[in-house]
């Protein structure tokens, strides 16, 4: 496993260049804004974007129906990569030369911790009732042990009530359901942006529901800001611009800890992105999937279920799942916290089609009621690990001399390419896209987060040593113009990255 420096600081950091850095707060800047590249001023991206998800649609199938083939059409022009990858994935035996994914957001460091876990006595356990249709809310069993879980460690004021729990298989599931619940066909949600961009198929496959893209950039105005930072003005001017389109906002989307940019949003922040909500009687469906993904101390997250209070608990939906905070991607476990009796009962009536068996409930209530486990074995290595593989990482990245933003939070760097694009077009950035994967390394481009600056880059950082160094290596090569297939070298097999970068 990595090796931590011992100057290794612990405050979260930004990296962009001078121009967007003048005057900006050391704790964001962290120094290294004086090493990236100066860029000519750049024009100020929209204001906000409303979204179309099928606008250049294209689809002759004739056996599908009207969504059948707009279905088919998303996931051939939204999977590109990823299937590229798994049919030619890395392997350190059987396939040394074929793809490293550095696109994909999993944590890949802690699988042995969990398969001893999981394979210890308590979670091996078949019994009548788990072999049998259950409530569709999930389990009573479960649900408690989520609210004593999400109490703990959403740290709420009050013990939060099972009642109010549904759980379902993933977050993606959440998000359809809560999107086909809450609005009419062709209604929409504010989503700040860059965001994770799957979340445009999650809500209009099944419900047609339409995202409003909140647009962030980069560029610092003054001492109090930083890039891509979200205000309660922009909000308001988005929603202005959908409302005077005669689109109809139902609801406001967060995701804290936030996908691709990293960043925490303060209690403060939250507050206010909440009164706006209620201000204009907008459901808010808050992403917590990342929580326990926070691995700087000085991050200071904080959950939305642990302020004081919601100015509108009624129209307040929380959101986690198990595939990041503990890695389990595959086992697909989420669950909703709200307080909203009608919108609880709604989302458990579609988890007949979304739901978990009985035996996977069962082994998630074993792990989510082993605090001890949690906090004392799995929450810390892990922290450990996330922190070492972002140290490896991000050192490399200062080696090339490339700004990025990172702020301890999640599994994923935000990388800012734009100086290797010869036009700031999408076009150029989906080539250079194209040349990571020819060069075996898969990357996500900005353009799928709905970034409207060309050129930045997400991450993913959370594998192992001998990927990661492997990783680097093929994007270094790419960015020094050397795009030949990199050989595995010797000492990936063997050793691990320290604290000291090239």
């Amino acid at each position: 496993m990595f090796t931590l420096s011992q100057n290794e600081s612990g405050a979260p950091t930004t990296c962009l260049d001078p121009a967007s850095t003048q005057g900006l707060d050391s704790n964001y800047e962290d120094g290294l804004g004086r090493d990236c590249a100066r860029k000519p001023a750049q024009k100020l991206p929209e204001l906000y974007g409303v979204g179309d998800p099928i606008a250049t649609f294209s689809s002759d199938s004739s056996h599908l129906s009207s969504r059948g083939r707009i279905i088919k059409w998303f996931w051939d022009s939204a999977e590109e990569g990823y299937r590229t990858y798994h049919m030619d994935e890395y392997d350190e035996d059987k396939n040394p030369n074929g793809i490293i994914n550095l696109g994909t957001s999993e944590n890949k460091l802690c699988f042995d911790l969990l398969c001893r876990r999981l394979s210890q006595n308590d979670m091996l356990q078949v019994e009548p009732s788990l072999l049998q249709y259950p409530d569709w809310r999930g389990h009573l069993f479960l649900r408690e042990e989520v609210a004593r879980f999400l109490s703990f460690y959403c740290k709420s004021p009050a013990p939060l009530n099972p009642e109010n729990v549904v759980v379902l298989n993933g977050c993606a599931s959440l998000f359809s359901a809560l999107a086909t619940v809450l609005c009419e066909v062709g209604e929409a949600f504010l989503i700040p942006a860059p965001y994770y961009g799957a979340i445009t198929q999650h809500v209009y496959l099944y419900g047609n529901i339409r995202l409003v893209c909140v647009y962030l950039d980069s560029e610092v105005t003054d001492l109090d800001s930083h890039p891509f930072q979200l205000t309660v003005e922009k909000l308001e001017m988005a929603l202005q611009g959908a409302n005077s389109e005669g689109v109809k906002v139902k609801g406001l989307i967060l995701i804290n800890p936030q996908n691709p940019l990293g960043d925490i949003y303060s209690p403060e922040e939250l507050q206010e992105y909440l009164e706006f909500a209620k201000r204009h009687e907008l459901h808010v469906m808050v992403d917590e999937v990342y929580m326990l993904s926070v691995f700087e101390k000085l991050a200071g997250y904080r959950s939305v279920l642990s302020l004081e209070r919601l100015p509108d608990p009624q129209r307040t939906h929380v959101m986690w799942a198990a595939s990041k905070d503990f890695g389990m991607s595959g086992l697909r476990f989420g669950t909703l916290y709200t307080e909203n009796r009608d919108v609880a009962t709604a989302v458990a009536s579609l988890c007949r089609y979304h739901g978990l068996s009985g035996l996977v409930q069962y082994q998630m209530a074993q792990l989510l009621r082993d605090h001890d486990w949690i906090s004392q074995v799995y929450l810390p290595e892990n922290h450990a690990r996330l922190k070492a593989a972002h140290t490896y990482v991000s050192g490399e990245l200062r080696d090339l001399g490339i700004p990025f933003l990172s702020r301890g939070a999640g599994f994923f760097i935000w990388v800012d390419l734009r100086k290797y694009l010869p036009e700031a077009t999408f076009e150029e950035e989906m080539l250079l896209w194209r040349r990571f994967l020819d060069n075996k390394v898969l990357l996500s481009f900005g353009k799928a987060f709905e970034c409207k600056e060309p050129g930045w880059f997400r991450l993913v950082f959370s594998d192992k040593a001998h990927r990661l160094r492997l990783g680097m290596q093929r994007v270094r090569q790419v960015l020094e113009g050397k795009s030949q297939m990199a050989e595995v070298p010797p000492s990936c097999q063997t050793q691990e990255p320290g604290g000291q970068h090239r």
